[in-house]
Parts: structure tokens; C-alpha cells; sequence
């Protein structure tokens, strides 16, 4: 768009400059000899212009020369130059210089006006993907939100039991559930202490341990039963000595499952020791973990 403008701008200054008139062309034959034409020492004269053999006053037959002289057609009209003695020829009179008004043109107008907007073009084709940028600063800490629902109470679950006995016991002809009569941690009365066992209301893992003292000369045989299943055994040979036996284990209770400790019957010499000053026999059990936790 500039490199127009600039032209137009260039054809709009010659317009306004006009035609200049060419100067007139002079032929040899309407002036006198040029100086480079003239005879004379050092002096040549030029190709295919017979001056000698045809002298410009007078024809070859030594006639008046014809007014018909041979000019070049392209060759401008012109006056016979002075001393020219041939026939005469009509006045020519060149016409003046034509000269054409050219308007002047303001550039500023060829700007149009501005168009309306065009339709939107479709999407082209989505790029590639760039780098990944680096990380932003921290934003500002938000304003504190609103206090939430209060949430279900917390739900905790407990069972635990230790108890004792402070008279000893001796095998009969059936077998006998050891009765405990000293209550030391009877968490929500889960052990009942008429029937001696252990009632489960808190389904999860237990932890159960036993405590006995043998009898001299005495065999010591007891189970741990889970419901009407012996679980472990807890046993001591025969022996001059008495001694403390343990016994422990873990148990997976459901509801209303029963813990509780059997003495053996009477086949041998079998019982547990103990007196009314000492707690020598124990028995105690816990909740590990929850069912539901599980």
C-alpha cells in the first residue's frame, strides 16, 4: 500500500510540471557546414555527404536546385535557414507547447471509509501443547468458613473383668465350674459371679489369662471353655512343691458367648489351692478390638 502511494504521488508531480518542448532537430541540409565539415588541412570530410559533387545552391546539372529536397520523414518541420536561394517553400510556424491542466489530487481522500466487520472465521487447529510454567506465588488465605454440623457422638467400646478365689477346691465325680468369690474390676457387670463366667454383650477380640496354685502331692487340671469347647488346658504334674501355673489366650467372641473355667473330674487326685488370707487362684479378660473396627 505505500509503494502505491508513492507512485501516484510521483505521476501527480510530473502532471503538474507539463510537457517541455524538445528542441528542434537541424538537418545538414538547412544549416551551413559545420565546422567538422568544412575543407581545410587535417580536415575530412564526413561519409555519404556528397558536398563536393552537389553543391547546396545548385542541382547536379547546374540548374537551380529542386524546392523539393529529400528530408528524412521523421525529420522536424522547420524554416529554410538564411541564404537559402532555392524555391521557396509556405511559412511554417510551430504550434506552441500544449500544456494540460492536471487537477491536484489530496491524498488524504483516497483512504475510503472504514467497512463493517466480517463474519467470524472458524477455529483453526489447536497447537501443541507448551512447557509446563513455573509455579505461582501463594494465594491469600481465604476468610473462615462457617461451623460445620455437629457429628455423631463418638462411640466407645469397653469390657474388661478380673476376679478371684480364696478357697481351694478339690475334683468330684463331674465336672465343676470354678466359682470365683472376690469381684476386683467388673467393668458394666459383664462376669456374673453366681454362675462364674464370663458373658459376652461386645463382639470383637478378647484377651483372657489364668491364674492357679497346684496342691502338694496334688494333680492340677483345668480347661478354659468357650461356650461348651475347651479352648486351653492348664495343667501341673504331681509334685512334693507347690507352684504358680498361667495360662493365656485370645478369643474372637460374638454376642452372648460365654468364658469360663472347668476343673476336671475326679478320675485322679485333682485340685487347686488356696486359703482365706490369700487370693491365690485369678481369673481375667478384656476387649482387645472392637468387631465393627475390625
Amino acid at each position: 500500500m505505500r509503494v502505491q502511494m508513492k507512485v501516484m504521488c510521483v505521476w501527480a508531480v510530473l502532471l503538474l510540471l507539463g510537457p517541455w518542448p524538445a528542441p528542434a532537430y537541424r538537418t545538414p541540409f538547412d544549416q551551413g557546414p559545420l565546422e567538422s565539415e568544412q575543407k581545410g588541412p587535417g580536415r575530412t570530410e564526413p561519409r555519404g555527404r556528397p558536398t563536393e559533387r552537389y553543391p547546396r545552391d545548385e542541382a547536379p546539372d547546374g540548374g537551380p536546385r529542386s524546392s523539393r529536397e529529400c528530408r528524412r520523414c521523421c525529420d522536424p518541420r522547420e524554416d529554410p535557414p538564411s541564404g537559402y536561394t532555392g524555391q521557396s517553400y509556405p511559412q511554417f510556424q510551430p504550434p506552441p507547447p500544449e500544456y494540460k491542466v492536471v487537477p491536484q489530487i489530496n491524498i488524504t481522500i483516497l483512504k475510503g471509509e472504514k467497512g463493517d466487520h466480517g463474519e467470524r472465521g472458524h477455529f483453526g487447529k489447536s497447537g501443541k501443547g507448551g512447557l509446563t510454567g513455573p509455579q505461582g506465588p501463594a494465594g491469600y488465605k481465604g476468610s473462615k468458613g462457617s461451623v460445620g454440623l455437629p457429628g455423631e457422638a463418638c462411640k466407645s467400646h469397653y469390657a474388661a473383668f478380673s476376679v478371684g478365689r480364696k478357697k481351694g477346691l478339690h475334683s468330684g465325680d463331674y465336672y465343676q465350674t470354678l466359682v470365683f468369690d472376690t469381684e476386683l474390676v467388673n467393668l458394666y457387670g459383664h462376669f456374673n459371679m453366681f454362675t462364674g463366667k464370663f458373658y459376652c454383650y461386645v463382639p470383637g477380640i478378647y484377651y483372657f489369662s489364668l491364674n492357679v496354685h497346684t496342691w502338694n502331692q496334688k494333680e492340677t487340671y483345668v480347661h478354659v471353655m468357650h461356650n461348651e469347647r475347651e479352648a486351653v488346658i492348664l495343667y501341673a504334674q504331681p509334685s512334693d512343691r507347690s507352684v504358680m501355673q498361667s495360662q493365656s489366650l485370645m478369643l474372637a467372641l460374638e454376642t452372648h458367648d460365654q468364658v469360663w473355667v472347668r476343673l476336671f473330674k475326679g478320675e485322679r487326685e485333682n485340685a487347686v489351692f488356696s486359703d482365706d488370707f490369700d487370693t491365690y487362684i485369678t481369673f481375667n479378660g478384656h476387649l482387645i478390638k472392637h468387631k465393627n473396627d475390625l
